[in-house]
């Protein structure tokens, strides 16, 4: 049943696309006779606002190399997998204007029905709607309201300062293209433009929702996949750390059987279980910030403040040594087995609060067209031995752009954190979400491209390192445009320690093929 809905909203999909297609072509006619122009004229003329209405359509394939070699775990490829596709409207009028994009692919439609495709947090803008909001002109200063990705900062690709909508990384495949994985939120956005060359911007966000993770699938983060390991890990590590203190010398042998059967009992528990999630929809997770930029002499420079919440949540186990006294109370006072309490552990997840100041600066210095960004952020961990809040971190970014020889491009950014007061932090995963971390965090972005005939065929290789984890992911493309039609062969190419945050993909390296029609 779901199935036959999934086609029937395909092929509805598909034939608004096409309808949407034959309206542009016709200018925005509305579907009047090409015999009555003059009737149509004035049938458009007497609209209050003019109407837009655009997208493109997307026709293409993507085959995952591993799948090649284990057809028991390959995935099924179905038709909603092969096409998607856009759709915007947009109207203005004299003093204000709509805007309405549409996301019309698997996912997109798929969550339509399917609740669990949200994640579970309601707070998530449905996949179907890329961005919906009104804009109103009020002299100097514009108000817009709904459903909105903003970018903040200079870089390229996502430096520090850009802290207003989450991102989607539920699929890797299009890490690229950053507004895409922008995942818009409903905000109210006010722009104060103040002379020629300063503004001065104010958000508000009534509450939170985080980075998008897959829950499930070759997707999914090591981080949620390895809750069961992590979590047996850390209690049994503390249960070794305070053992020795509570039970007699006498009763240390039994120790080691104990350990495997704490172990089995653990790993069994949270196997079963679910995160719960903290309910982020409500105006206690609100976000508001502040953002002015101006131009002095060559230079292009911008300070903001923000007040919000990580998009990264802090795993952490409460209750471990209540669990492990209540063991040692059992060892004491009963004969095996000795039966754990599981009950006693809460597992929780959080998206802590902070503050942010930050400040940007770009300028073209020598053919280099330079970006650079710097921010503070300060946590509620102000001593640094709060396990269940990360520690205040500084974060900056370096950048540039530049066309070198032959008509080569090269684009390259730095991003890095740098955690403070790392010598607070625990070793113990369960009582402290960034133990066993680096205090850094450094990657580096860089795109080489070059384009041939007249700019209608491009060739680019992009490589994002982490430099910590020794990982990279490479992803090579060439694309063929003609007109508005736009032919891509590209590839993805995980590599480096499995252990890395994209190393860990090594299995999902792929090859991709499409065709893009715009309108």
């Amino acid at each position: 049943m779901i199935k036959r809905i999934y086609a029937s909203a395909l092929v509805l999909a598909v034939l608004l696309l096409a309808q949407a297609a034959g309206l542009a072509a016709q200018d925005f006619g509305f579907g009047f006779d090409e015999t009555e122009p003059a009737a149509a004229a004035n049938n458009a003329s007497l609209l209050p606002f003019k109407l837009k209405i655009g997208g493109e359509i997307n026709a293409g394939l993507q085959i995952f190399v591993q799948d090649l070699k284990d057809a028991d775990t390959a995935e099924t490829v179905s038709a909603l997998d092969v096409i998607s596709g856009k759709l915007n409207f947009s109207a203005s009028g004299e003093k204000a204007d709509a805007h309405l994009g549409l996301n019309l692919s698997a996912a997109s439609i798929g969550e339509l029905w399917d609740k669990s495709a949200s994640l579970g947090n309601p707070t998530y803008t449905p996949l179907i709607i890329d961005e919906a909001y009104l804009r109103g002109y009020l002299g100097p200063v514009d108000i817009e309201a709904g459903l909105r990705k903003l970018t903040w900062g200079r870089a390229d690709s996502l430096g520090p300062l850009d802290v207003v909508n989450p991102l989607d990384y539920s699929d890797l495949t299009n890490i690229t293209d950053i507004m895409a994985m922008k995942i818009a939120r409903p905000m109210v956005h006010v722009t104060w433009g103040m002379g020629d060359f300063s503004k001065l911007e104010a958000v508000f966000i009534p509450n939170f929702a985080g980075h998008r993770f897959a829950r499930d699938g070759r997707w999914t983060p090591s981080q949620f996949a390895d809750i069961p390991e992590i979590a047996e890990a850390g209690i049994l590590g503390r249960v070794n750390e305070r053992f020795g203190a509570m039970i007699p010398p006498s009763l240390l042998p039994m120790l080691p059987g104990l350990q495997t059967q704490i172990a089995g009992e653990l790993l069994h528990y949270f196997n079963g279980f679910s995160i719960n999630y903290p309910n982020t929809g409500t105006i206690n997770y609100f976000q508001s910030g502040l953002r002015y930029t101006t131009t002095i002499g060559p230079a292009d420079i911008g300070a903001q403040y923000y007040y919000g919440n990580l998009f990264r949540p802090g795993f952490t186990i409460a209750g471990v040594d209540a669990f492990i006294d209540d063991l040692g109370m059992k060892i004491l006072s009963s004969s095996p087995p000795i039966y754990s309490d599981p009950s006693l552990l809460s597992p929780r997840i959080e998206y802590n609060r902070y503050h942010q100041l930050g400040i940007d600066y770009a300028q073209v210095i020598a053919c280099f067209n330079i970006r650079a960004e710097f921010a503070a952020h300060i946590t509620e961990d102000l001593a640094g031995d709060n396990g269940a809040v990360k520690n205040p971190f500084l974060a900056w970014s370096l950048g540039f752009d530049r066309s070198l020889i032959w008509g080569i491009t090269a684009n390259i950014q730095c991003n890095e954190t740098i955690r403070l007061l790392n010598g607070k932090v625990g070793d113990n995963p369960v009582q402290d979400s960034e133990a066993g971390t680096d205090a850094t965090a450094t990657r580096l972005t860089m795109q080489v491209s070059k384009k041939f005939f007249r700019d209608n065929l491009e060739c680019k290789i992009t490589n994002i390192w982490d430099v910590e984890d020794k990982d990279c992911y490479i992803i090579p493309s060439i694309a063929w445009t003609i007109s508005d039609v736009t032919a891509e062969l590209s590839a993805g190419v995980f590599a480096g320690e499995e252990a890395g945050e994209l190393g860990q993909y090594w299995k999902s390296s792929f090859v991709k093929l499409g065709v893009t029609y715009k309108f």
